[in-house]
């Protein structure tokens, strides 16, 4: 029964994010520096004083109940804001340290990641970043469920509670094998993209769904046959089946130094000055007390980028 003087204190919070975080009791209590029965007395407590389970315990893992999972963001938050006034009272208002969980697409994780995991070695020492590599959809949840801090996704986002900082816009390259007519040209016109054979990501993919998107513009039925459709889960894959003759693909801009520059393949692209290509941001809940830090975030991914494509 609901205690109803009850009021949750900052450990007991923070118990139940780092067990929903890790799934784990043992896990959570390193995570937080105290040992396993105390974090499982900080969790009961809580439990009691707000007559609710949270927690579903098992020999072999811990799930968060519905309930639970609807009030991970609330303690989340909470927790957020208390590190927050510390900080300030003690001047550090933009002191960028401690852990920071990031979500990134995987069409943009291998090639602009290694240039800001250095850049934050660099410039953010006391950063710890988490990075998170699933598709939109996905980081869009974990987003929403306060298990990541950010996200680098393509925009727009379209949920309202989140905020979006634009990183930067990058087009799409056409990769063909190296014979293909259309190697080396930067005038392709985009109704071309009926004549193609396009190999696309596996559904889940925004990029999948953007490439999708300009063939529909031109009323290319890519995607749409009844025949056997070549998928693949990586751009490295898409590439490689490529090199192998099946097809042509588009890739982003950041990708193509990585991805192209393979024994049998060529690039071109489409004609200017609107080039088809799609818009990078860092996405974060717009309650969230560390807005302030996300922009320095953003300032080291346009750096990475640049150094992707450059």
């Amino acid at each position: 029964m609901r205690n109803r003087d009850y009021r949750p204190t900052l450990p007991q919070l923070r118990a139940f994010v780092a067990i929903a975080d890790t799934g784990h009791f043992g896990q959570a209590a390193a995570r937080l520096g105290i040992s396993q029965p105390s974090l499982s007395q900080a969790l009961s407590t809580l439990e009691q004083g707000l007559g609710v389970q949270l927690v579903e315990r098992s020999t072999r893992r811990v799930l968060v109940t519905p309930l639970g999972r609807g009030l991970i963001p609330y303690a989340r938050q909470a927790s957020e804001i208390v590190d927050e006034i510390v900080a300030r009272a003690a001047g550090r208002t933009d002191d960028l340290s401690g852990p920071l969980s990031i979500g990134v697409i995987p069409t943009v994780a291998p090639y602009v990641l290694p240039s800001f995991l250095r850049l934050v070695r660099s410039e953010l020492p006391d950063l710890q970043p988490r990075i998170i590599e699933e598709p939109t959809e996905r980081l869009v949840e974990a987003l929403r469920s306060g298990t990541i801090d950010a996200a680098i996704m393509a925009l727009p986002s379209e949920v309202s509670a989140f905020e979006e900082i634009p990183l930067y816009h990058e087009e799409f390259y056409i990769v063909v094998p190296e014979a293909h007519p259309l190697a080396g040209h930067d005038d392709v016109k985009l109704e071309s993209l009926k004549d193609m054979e396009l190999l696309l990501l596996d559904d889940g993919h925004c990029l999948r769904d953007q490439v999708l998107d300009l063939c529909r513009a031109v009323d290319a039925r890519q995607g749409e046959s009844t025949g056997l459709e070549t998928r693949a889960a990586s751009l490295s894959t898409v590439v490689q089946c490529v090199a192998g003759g099946l097809g042509e693909s588009l890739v982003p801009e950041s990708a193509v130094k990585v991805e192209s520059h393979r024994p049998g393949l060529a690039t071109a692209r489409f004609e200017g000055p609107n080039r088809p290509g799609r818009t990078i941001g860092l996405v974060h809940r717009a309650s969230s007390v560390r807005g302030g830090e996300f922009t320095r975030v953003a300032e080291l991914v346009r750096q990475a980028y640049k150094e992707a494509v450059s």
